[in-house]
């Protein structure tokens, strides 16, 4: 396993969620390309070994809980499977800018999307 401390060190009290920047959060582990998808022959097409165990950012639980409320794993994997990515689906860009604006302390709960 590469030597990167995002992979293989627990998160620190210090770090920045990589989607909304706030400091002084506990941070999950956000696999970028999901692992029930994995073993998914389109998966190991697109992807090698390293990239689907590598590919991870550091975020707090609300931005995680609004990543998997917005999107399925399929969807996870064939297009957003980046940061960058993620920031700039719609209803994740709208919760972002606004737990942004919110105290650390504060508890945030989150909601699926309505569905048209």
């Amino acid at each position: 396993m590469p030597n990167n401390p995002s992979i293989t060190d627990p998160p620190a009290a210090g770090d920045r969620c990589a989607l909304c920047r706030r400091v002084g959060l506990t941070l999950t582990r956000h696999h970028l390309i999901p692992r029930k998808r994995h073993r998914q022959a389109s998966c190991r097409k697109r992807f090698s070994h390293d990239e689907r165990t590598g590919r991870i950012a550091l975020v707090c639980r609300p931005c995680h809980s609004t990543v998997h409320a917005q999107l399925t794993e399929k969807q996870l994997e064939q297009d957003y499977c980046t940061v960058q990515a993620l920031a700039d689906h719609p209803g994740i860009a709208r919760f972002v800018s606004w737990v942004r604006k919110q105290k650390s302390g504060r508890r945030i709960a989150v909601r699926r999307p309505r569905q048209a």
